[in-house]
């Protein structure tokens, strides 16, 4: 594994790029995919064994973007990681591969199209269920945002993960607790997610601080030794972390910054701490 001042610094890197993206596009969702950076920092270089040789290949760890509209975090980690060389300053534009939503037809690295609320975490259960039912080692991998589990669906996928003992399932919520009306809690309360989630029979895990990268790596390892149940991780973080004018602001869920903007935004993650 990489030591914590090279990831910290990819972490940067990724920031800069979600920024980049939905300035050109003059659209995007910018607040849930900086809040989230830390999460998928640690999936995808901690935990996956993807890399170009094998990013084709069935037989690997996936990882299911269920709150498919913060692509743009998406999309800058699989660059990062030197597993896409498009330009990802097409976001969003037609025939991109850089789409609103992730699509698996448009885009290697992306495992599962997403985009309608609910249905991601679906499919990951679909596909722990599968490499269990044929002895596969590989490991699956999804986030879902806290306002998403406002959806009725998520609570059906738990409780089948729970029933199929999916221990090779880890999900991640990012319990930034904001939505594009405003606060989780006012628009329609899901919490206490950790005594929902242990309801269903999962393990959970809480993480006081869901943007401390250590944090998120432990708990991974973590959810690793846990046999018979799937593992959730309520991970709370800032929305809009690392840019001083969108963290913890609504606003920021779904509206792209101006040009002025973005250099402010750039120029704080420049100076910020690696």
């Amino acid at each position: 594994m990489e030591n914590w001042m090279e990831l910290q610094e990819r972490t940067r890197n990724i920031r800069k790029n979600i920024v980049r993206m939905v300035t050109a596009a003059k659209s995007g969702h910018p607040g849930g995919s900086l809040s989230a950076v830390e999460i998928l920092t640690a999936i995808y270089f901690t935990q996956m064994n993807i890399d170009k040789t094998n990013i084709d290949d069935v037989k690997r760890d996936k990882f299911v973007l269920s709150k498919g509209h913060a692509s743009p975090v998406l999309y800058a980690v699989l660059a990062e990681k030197g597993l896409v060389e498009e330009d990802l300053m097409t976001f969003r534009q037609i025939d991109s591969p850089f789409q609103g939503h992730p699509s698996m037809r448009m885009l290697k690295g992306v495992d599962m199209s997403t985009g309608s609320l609910g249905q991601g975490i679906s499919a990951a259960v679909g596909m722990a269920l599968s490499n269990q039912v044929h002895g596969d080692p590989y490991r699956v991998y999804a986030l879902l945002g806290d306002g998403e589990c406002e959806e009725g669906q998520v609570w059906e996928a738990a409780m089948a993960a729970a029933h199929y003992h999916l221990d090779n399932l880890l999900v991640f919520v990012d319990h930034n607790g904001l939505q594009i009306d405003g606060e989780v809690a006012k628009v329609m309360n899901p919490t206490p997610l950790d005594e929902k989630f242990k309801a269903f029979g999962w393990n959970v895990i809480v993480l006081e601080d869901g943007n401390d990268l250590k944090q998120v790596v432990d708990a991974c390892e973590a959810a690793k030794k846990v046999k018979h149940q799937p593992t959730v991780v309520i991970a709370k973080t800032v929305k809009g972390k690392g840019v001083s004018f969108m963290e913890n602001q609504a606003g920021w869920h779904g509206v792209a910054p101006s040009a002025e903007q973005c250099e402010q935004a750039l120029a704080e993650l420049e100076g910020g701490e690696a």
